[in-house]
C-alpha cells in the first residue's frame, strides 16, 4: 500500500494487483464512488471502472462473493469457497426454517429453472407480483430470497452487475470450467488460505490470519500456525505497536530477506473499506489510527460524518477527509479535514491534498473542486 500508485491499471497488471490485495470490497455507499473502485484507484492512478468490469464480466478472472463481505475474489479462489458453499446449504435451511412453511423451499428448483431456461435475470425480474415478509430477508420476496440462497450456495453466480444490481446466472456460466471442477480437501484449502492471509498481512496473528477471508476458523488457524511453527515455516516475531506495547505475532522468516519496498512520499485519499483499514483493531494498533464508519450514527452524535475518508501519507495515516460528489453542481464538496495529532499542516502537505483532492474529482466525475469555509480543522484528539 505504501508504494507509489503508478504502472498499468487494466489487464492481467490490474488481475495481478487484485491478487496481491487478496480481495476488494464491494459497498453500496457512493459519496464519491463505490469502494471497490476507490481501493483500485489508490493504487494506480490510471485506474478505470471499465477494466475491472473487462476482468469480471469478460475474462473471468474475477468473481464476486462474501468473505466478511460481498467482495471481488481471483477466480481461482473459488475452489476453496465450496466448502464455504456446504455450510451455507446446511446452515441457511436450518436457519430459515419458514421458508419450507411459506413455499419458499419450492422457489429454489422455480427460480433455477427460469435461469437454465431463459438466462440471467434480477432479482426485479423474478419477484413481480410477490409479496414482501418482514424484517431481513424475510422483507424481500420469495424469489428474491431464493435468489440470495441460490447464490450463497453456489449455484448461481453473478455474472455482472447493472449499475449496483446484481445479475444472476447459472454457475457453470460464469466460472470457468476447471476452476468449477477442482475439489480440494478442507486441510488444503486451510493451507491455502491461511498461507495467502499471511502473505498479504506480512505478519499476523492467527485470530488475524482466520479474519482475513472469513473462511477458516479460529481453531483452523491456529492449528495451522502451531504446525507451521514446529516445521520451522514460520517464526515468531515480537512487533511494537503504535502505543509501544508488544505483540508477538508469525511470520515467515524470509521477510527479513525480502528487499523493502520503496515508500512513496504521496498522499493518498483511501476508501473507508480498503484492506489496509479493513481490519480496525489491527489498524489502530500498528498506526494508533482510530476509525469508526458513522453512517448508522445519528446526525447529532457523529464526531466526524456520514462517511469520512482515510487519508495516507508515505506509509502513515495522517488525517481523514469529509468529502462528497454533487454531479449535478459538477463539484466535490470538501466539508472538513482533520489532521491526526503530530501532522502539521504547511503549506507543502496542504498543496498535496489538493492535487489528490483534484484526482479524487476527476475519478469521480467533477471539474471542480468546492472548500467549506473552515474545512481545515483541529488536530484529532
Amino acid at each position: 500500500m505504501a508504494e507509489a500508485p503508478a504502472g498499468p491499471a487494466s489487464g492481467a497488471a490490474l488481475a495481478d494487483l487484485i491478487r496481491r490485495i487478496g480481495f476488494v470490497q464491494i459497498d453500496s455507499i457512493n459519496t464519491v464512488a463505490r469502494a471497490h473502485q476507490m481501493i483500485l484507484w489508490s493504487r494506480r492512478q490510471s485506474y478505470q471502472p471499465a477494466a475491472l468490469e473487462r476482468l469480471l464480466e469478460r475474462d473471468r478472472l474475477m468473481w464476486e462473493h462474501w468473505t466478511h463481505d460481498a467482495s471481488i475474489l481471483p477466480v481461482e479462489m473459488f475452489a476453496h469457497w465450496t466448502h464455504r458453499f456446504a455450510r451455507n446449504r446446511a446452515r441457511l435451511v436450518e436457519r430459515w426454517t419458514g421458508w419450507q412453511r411459506d413455499g419458499f423451499h419450492e422457489k429454489f428448483d422455480e427460480v433455477l429453472q427460469r435461469v437454465a431456461d431463459h438466462g440471467p435475470v434480477t432479482a426485479a425480474e423474478v419477484g413481480e407480483g410477490e409479496a414482501r415478509g418482514s424484517g431481513g430477508w424475510w422483507d424481500w420476496h420469495p424469489s428474491k430470497a431464493a435468489l440470495e440462497y441460490l447464490w450463497h450456495v453456489g449455484e448461481l453466480s453473478i455474472t455482472r452487475r447493472e449499475g449496483f444490481r446484481k445479475v444472476y446466472d447459472l454457475t457453470e456460466r460464469v466460472i470457468p470450467a476447471d476452476h468449477r471442477a477442482a475439489r480440494p480437501e478442507r486441510a488444503e484449502s486451510v493451507d491455502v488460505l491461511c498461507a495467502a492471509a499471511l502473505d498479504r498481512l506480512g505478519f499476523a496473528t492467527s485470530g488475524e490470519i482466520a479474519a482475513y477471508w472469513a473462511e477458516v476458523s479460529p481453531t483452523e488457524a491456529k492449528d495451522w500456525v502451531a504446525a507451521q511453527l514446529k516445521s520451522g515455516a514460520l517464526i515468531e516475531v515480537k512487533v511494537e505497536g503504535a502505543d509501544g506495547a508488544s505483540r508477538l505475532h508469525v511470520m515467515r522468516p524470509e521477510v527479513f530477506e525480502t528487499d523493502p519496498t520503496e515508500v512513496t512520499g504521496r498522499l493518498r485519499i483511501l476508501s473507508p473499506f480498503d484492506p489496509a483499514l479493513r481490519d480496525r483493531k489491527r489498524a489502530e494498533r500498528l498506526f494508533g489510527f482510530h476509525y469508526r464508519i458513522e453512517v448508522f450514527v445519528p446526525e447529532p452524535q457523529r464526531k466526524f460524518g456520514y462517511y469520512v475518508f482515510p487519508v495516507m501519507e508515505g506509509a502513515r495515516l495522517v488525517g481523514r477527509i469529509d468529502a462528497k460528489a454533487f454531479r449535478d453542481e459538477d463539484c466535490l464538496r470538501v466539508r472538513a479535514f482533520w489532521p491526526e495529532t503530530g501532522v502539521r499542516m504547511g503549506a507543502g502537505r496542504i498543496a498535496r491534498l489538493e492535487n489528490e483532492l483534484a484526482r479524487l474529482a476527476r475519478f469521480a466525475g467533477v471539474s471542480r473542486l468546492d472548500f467549506t469555509a473552515g474545512w481545515l480543522r483541529e488536530t484529532v484528539l
